[in-house]
């Protein structure tokens, strides 16, 4: 099949009737039950993806499927189902002196392209979000996933077809880079993209699509222990953050701390040694480290450790000499993801909590949080890091857009 047949069929599928809420709300259910019932031989697509992967590679776990997560993924896709949907939400409503009554509404974005890497999860994650909110989806996933995404895509589209649902409404497209290029350039069937992935996945889409682009950006993520910080709280906030799962877009990067704290800096670090966290400590942090860390485990670091997503068991460690310089190089170095303060200072905390520009800020709680469904949003098909049409997880209300609706009696408009 051609690439523009794929186009056509996605953008005619999204011109029939939409769909009764308990219709869809009952595939969500069936989808979450097939998946589970079929966990073994998802598993099974999923392990010959693996083995094409090193193990040391940081996509390997986000590629890697489990029978606890496809539960998550089950359970996140009954959450979505639960959900109310935003469609049809009037969002304003206005009487004109003219008489002409003007409402504006909540509607489907349309047909919503995601083009992805190592993460079969986003299947069903994507499938789910927009067929709750009447959008189409295509799929791009990466060939280094595709003998899970099309496992996936097949048990979405038996459960559709045993409801008598055009199996259009969720595409998959084949894993080859031309495949790619055709829906970057999908002007006229494709509504808006939204890449999942690296730095180079997210840049390479913006710098090259035709479509309108949603960013989900790459999570460079940092966390400052502010001068009151509380110790114990510290430490296990700061190893949450980093080890709870390194390779995901929440996980720390960057601990900075100020340096009137430093001598606390072995016991802030006590789990993160235990857990066999590589740190790359400046000059400073380094110095009271030396002997309280194994040194394999500690580095000086260099400029490009500043500003890096590491996705691994690596953290780098900056001092700073006041919250404002703290504030500053946050400023400088994040990629509006996550960032967080550990304080017990309410002012600095106010302050932070208003002055840090990212899609989350956090006080006193782990950046592990940025999520769709620890938002409450069910599930999520991306966390935005720009700030027009959506920010942050994107969850229902963000895969809408709204329209005009004006009624009236015979008006007509004056000179």
């Amino acid at each position: 099949m051609s690439y523009k047949q794929y186009f056509e069929n996605a953008r005619a599928a999204g011109r029939k009737p939409v769909l009764a809420p308990a219709l869809i709300n009952q595939v969500l259910h069936d989808v979450a039950a097939e998946a589970i019932a079929q966990t073994d031989l998802i598993l099974a697509e999923n392990l010959k993806d693996l083995a094409l992967m090193d193990s040391k590679d940081p996509k390997y776990d986000r590629l890697k499927l489990t029978a606890a997560r496809m539960e998550a993924i089950a359970g996140d896709m009954i959450n979505v189902a639960n959900l109310n949907s935003p469609l049809g939400k009037q969002l304003s409503e206005t009487h004109m002196p003219n008489g002409l009554s003007i409402s504006k509404i909540r509607v489907p974005l349309g047909v919503v392209g995601v083009i992805y890497e190592a993460r079969p999860n986003v299947t069903f994650d994507v499938f789910a979000l927009c067929f709750k909110t009447g959008n189409i989806s295509i799929l791009k996933g990466g060939s280094d996933a595709d003998h899970s995404n099309r496992a996936i895509i097949g048990l979405i589209h038996k459960v559709l077809a045993k409801h008598q649902i055009d199996t259009n409404v969720a595409t998959l497209l084949p894993a080859e880079r031309q495949a790619t290029a055709a829906l970057l350039n999908a002007v006229g069937y494709v509504d808006v993209l939204i890449p999942r992935g690296s730095q180079s996945l997210i840049d390479f889409v913006r710098d090259n699509s035709k479509v309108p682009v949603i960013e989900t950006g790459a999570g460079i993520v940092h966390t400052y222990f502010d001068k009151s910080g509380d110790l114990e709280k510290g430490a296990e906030i700061i190893a949450n953050a980093k080890t709870r799962r390194v390779s995901v877009c929440n996980a720390l990067d960057c601990l900075i701390i100020h340096a009137d704290r430093l001598n606390d800096l072995p016991r802030l670090s006590h789990i993160l040694k235990e857990k066999e966290v590589e740190l790359f400590a400046d000059e400073q942090a380094y110095e009271v480290l030396t002997a309280n860390y194994p040194a394999y485990l500690l580095h000086k670091a260099q400029p490009e450790h500043f500003g890096t997503e590491f996705l691994s068991m690596k953290m780098a460690v900056k001092t700073v000499n006041s919250f404002k310089d703290a504030l500053a190089y946050i400023a400088a170095n994040s990629s509006k993801h996550s960032e967080a303060i550990i304080s017990e200072d309410a002012d600095n905390i106010a302050t932070f909590l208003n002055d840090v520009d990212a899609a989350a800020v956090y006080a006193n709680a782990s950046t592990a949080f940025t999520d769709g469904a620890q938002f409450g949003l069910g599930a999520e098909i991306g966390i935005s890091t720009q700030k027009l049409h959506a920010r942050g997880p994107m969850g229902l209300e963000e895969l809408t857009s709204y329209k005009w609706i004006v009624k009236g009696d015979g008006q007509t408009r004056n000179p």
